[in-house]
């Protein structure tokens, strides 16, 4: 009875040891493959490599839907203040994590405001005519942010840039309106020059027509003498 058993034993032991072993396939031979394809890499450009940064915060968007009457997600992203170097122009960027689809993109005017949502200082809203979709369109934003610091820098950069151009536009109106009145000034006076010589032309040729009657009387009473 033991010798027919112990031969299966080993045999099963010899297969396992088989099975153990590592194949031709498996085996690591150290040998690097060359791609057969070599992809290049290309430079993607975002539109915003001619402006600087003026703030650079994450949040979660929304916007009002007002068929729905209900506030809708834009997305979870990066919310920017980019201010371009040669016009000077500020616009609001925000793009969705990982896909970078934009979510936010128009122009911060002086009219501009951004108030508090419903007292929740984490949030506000504000009104502005975006561009995100392709299309200049009204719409109504609120965004959140993880912390009420953030919020708050949100906020307050937003208000100075609001003023800042304001006060840009008044000084631009005011030196529009004191141009305008040097302009005004300035064509009044030509215009009473012109009137003044206007004036003076008749009187001259007037004083020309009385010499020359003058002297023909003269003439006259010379020949009468003779």
């Amino acid at each position: 009875m033991a010798s027919t058993t112990e031969p299966t034993i080993v045999k099963k032991e010899d297969e396992e040891e088989e099975d153990s072993k590592p194949s031709a396939e498996d085996e690591d031979t150290g040998a690097q493959i060359a791609p057969i394809v070599k992809l290049q890499e290309v430079a993607v450009s975002t539109g915003e490599e001619n402006e600087d940064i003026l703030l650079d915060l994450k949040a979660k968007l929304y916007r009002f839907d007002k068929d729905g009457n209900q506030w809708k997600e834009r997305g979870v992203g990066t919310v920017k203040l980019l201010k371009h170097k040669e016009s000077g122009k500020i616009r609001l960027v925000m793009r969705q994590n990982k896909t970078l689809k934009i979510c936010a993109n128009h122009l911060v005017l002086p009219t501009m405001t951004v108030q508090e949502h419903h007292g929740n200082d984490k949030s506000c809203v504000w009104h502005a005519a975006d561009f995100a979709d392709g299309e200049l369109k009204e719409e109504t934003f609120c965004i959140r942010f993880p912390s009420v610091e953030n919020c708050k820098s949100f906020k307050d950069k937003i208000e100075e840039i609001t003023e800042s151009l304001a006060k840009d536009s008044g000084e631009s109106e005011e030196g529009n309106t004191a141009a305008e009145l040097i302009d005004k000034l300035s064509v009044g006076g030509k215009e009473k020059e012109e009137k003044r010589e206007a004036e003076e032309a008749p009187s001259s040729s007037e004083e020309k027509k009385e010499e020359k009657k003058d002297e023909n009387e003269k003439q006259e009473k010379s020949g009468d003498e003779k």
